[in-house]
């Protein structure tokens, strides 16, 4: 128990120099920061952009959302959507999976 007590005192006294430390370093900062008054003054949100910016910035940006979302093709050009399966090509296709690896299943078994 001893032994428990006394790491406990030291890691209580290296929790205390680190704190000191770490005050110092605050104060450092603070003094860099007020000799030079850009670093660390500038508040989020203190940007102003005008109305007539602020409609191009969106209609870039739905420009941007636009070309993202048309469909494209190997070759890069826009494709037409393509309808979804019917229930029963679903049905064949996930049977066709299936007999596939039950294949795959035995291969494995057998070797």
């Amino acid at each position: 128990m001893t032994n428990l007590s006394n790491a406990l005192e030291q890691l209580r006294a290296e929790r205390g120099k680190a704190q000191a430390q770490v005050e110092k370093l605050d104060q450092a900062i603070s003094v860099i920061e007020s000799l030079n008054g850009s670093v660390g003054s500038r508040r989020s949100g203190s940007r102003s952009v005008s109305a007539a910016a602020r409609r191009r910035m969106s209609l870039a940006q739905k420009a941007r959302w636009a070309k993202a979302r048309k469909p494209q093709s190997a070759n890069g050009s826009a494709t037409t959507v393509r309808k979804p399966l019917s229930i029963a090509a679903r049905r064949k296709i996930a049977s066709a999976q299936r007999a596939r690896w039950a294949r795959v299943r035995a291969q494995q078994r057998a070797a």
